[in-house]
């Protein structure tokens, strides 16, 4: 795998044409600002952030009108484990597409400021407790 690159990153972002680009920026501020040893790169044509050399939290960007972050458990197979219980102080923020990926919806920037702060624990959380 080539070496994550936040170069790579500001490139994407600067191309990008995405009606909510200053929410996406806003979010991928919040996620970097979460932990340090979280890096990024692109994958499925978006950014996507490391933790431990494995994927964590990827952008989909597909949505009109808004735009998912997806917290899943990198791209190797594993075995199957159920997050939810880990994440009873955030059920109404995520949504489980699985037991152990969630996505998290924003519609503009009152929606990412007013999900800031569970955010940021719902990060550091999903980091412990999805390797």
């Amino acid at each position: 795998m080539p070496k994550p690159s936040s170069q790579h990153v500001e490139d994407f972002l600067t191309q990008l044409d995405h009606p909510l680009k200053l929410e996406i920026e806003e979010v991928r501020k919040i996620i970097l600002n979460t932990d340090e040893g979280l890096s990024e790169h692109i994958k499925w044509n978006a950014p996507s952030f490391l933790f431990q050399n494995d994927d964590r939290l990827t952008f989909n960007l597909h949505g009109k009108g808004f735009f998912r972050l997806v917290l899943h458990c990198g791209a190797k197979s594993k075995d199957p484990v159920d997050l939810r219980p880990h994440f009873e102080h955030a059920k109404e923020l995520l949504e489980w597409s699985a037991p152990d990926r969630a996505t998290i919806r924003f519609t503009g920037m009152e929606d990412v400021e007013s999900k800031r702060e569970v955010l940021q624990a719902v990060i550091r959380r999903w980091l412990d407790v999805s390797g």
